[in-house]
């Protein structure tokens, strides 16, 4: 079975965005995962943020126990089709019902009116190494509180 061109180009683009946030995809399934168990990522392309470090998105964790009122809901909206099987919903929480958050992700990633469900495996970077790597590059950059002039001279003054 082949792909035509256009679903050729939306594969690509997805698969290229998806290497490009790796990270900050291992770290938001990770600290969902340790915070509410089993569950899916859920990034929207629809409302960008640009800042100074570029653009961002916005990412939200889904755990399993609310996983199927969640895909009921959002698959509801009449404009919001998830894209290649009827079924996607039951594969969904079969899905999350199994992954390994050790070592893979499950992904749900809007881009206009359309959904895509990914299930990650073979990760480069596993979740938890994202998350420490995450963890250990904002302390390394996080800002240095400043030091008042009078607490630079010895702190107590007469």
């Amino acid at each position: 079975m082949s792909q035509s061109p256009q679903s050729m180009e939306l594969t690509e683009w997805q698969d290229q965005w998806i290497a490009a946030n790796l990270l900050s995809l291992g770290y938001n399934a990770w600290v969902g995962y340790l915070s509410a168990g089993a569950g899916v990522v859920v990034c929207t392309t629809n409302t960008p943020q640009v800042g100074v470090t570029g653009e961002t998105f916005s990412a939200h964790y889904v755990p399993r126990q609310r996983l199927a009122p969640f895909l009921n809901a959002w698959l509801a909206v009449p404009d919001t089709v998830i894209l290649h099987h009827h079924f996607m919903s039951a594969h969904i929480l079969e899905a999350a019902d199994s992954y390994d958050p050790q070592r893979e992700c499950l992904l749900l990633l809007e881009s206009g009116q359309q959904v895509t469900f990914f299930y990650l495996k073979n990760l480069p970077v596993p979740p938890p190494a994202a998350y420490q790597y995450l963890c250990r590059y904002w302390e390394e950059v996080k800002p240095q509180r400043k030091v008042s002039s009078e607490e630079s001279v010895g702190g107590d003054r007469p």
